[in-house]
């Protein structure tokens, strides 16, 4: 399959100070004097895919979901645990490139992998898990969400060009609340709860779970 694994991010994008991130305002009302802030221009292509990122916060949570943009790594982990709880201990899951330059070295970061084994179950459908993805801002930020009917596996992958990697999958039990217009009933031919979504996680999103 044609899939994309290694980080959306940047080097130079990284979480804020819990304090700093608190003090500047998080909405689309503000979104203005967030870009004057960080002197990012109003028209430009990033404020247009921060705006983006803020209506997606904004929008109401589907019923059985439970989200959370955090804006720094305490939130997030607050975030986590506070879904999770601690009795068990709680963990995080990444995609692991064996080799990120060589998965990076082409211009598309699109690549095809084969699976090269066997998918080993990590967290069953009745477990609860938070998805953190990382979406595109001034500062790093992650759009968390917990969904019911969610299993996550590990699964080996390898590259077109030998790149091994060892990849998050997230496979969707329910999706009878899902848009119909979702993406993943556009490419899969189906519709709103008529059988399970699959996707892997590129490496910089993460899965929280208990340990």
């Amino acid at each position: 399959m044609r899939i994309r694994l290694s980080k959306r991010t940047t080097d130079s994008t990284s979480f804020l100070p819990s304090n700093e991130a608190k003090s500047i305002p998080f909405s689309t009302a503000d979104l203005h004097s967030t870009l004057s802030h960080f002197s990012i221009k109003p028209k430009s292509k990033l404020a247009l895919l921060m705006q983006e990122t803020l209506q997606l916060c904004e929008a109401p949570a589907l019923k059985s979901e439970v989200k959370h943009c955090a804006t720094s790594l305490e939130s997030m982990v607050d975030f986590a645990v506070s879904k999770l709880g601690t009795n068990k201990g709680v963990q995080a899951m990444v995609t692991v490139l064996e080799d990120r330059k060589r998965a990076e070295k082409k211009n598309s970061p699109f690549k095809w992998y084969t699976v090269a084994g066997t998918a080993k179950e990590v967290s069953n459908a009745k477990a609860t898990t938070v998805n953190c993805h990382p979406q595109t801002y001034a500062y790093l930020t992650y759009y968390c969400h917990s969904l019911k009917g969610t299993r996550t596996y590990v699964v080996p992958f390898v590259g077109d060009d030998g790149t091994k990697a060892e990849v998050v999958v997230v496979c969707h039990t329910d999706t009878s609340e899902w848009d119909p217009k979702h993406i993943s009933f556009q490419m899969l031919h189906v519709r709103p709860g008529t059988g399970t979504i699959c996707h892997t996680m590129e490496e910089d999103t993460i899965v929280w779970m208990t340990s």
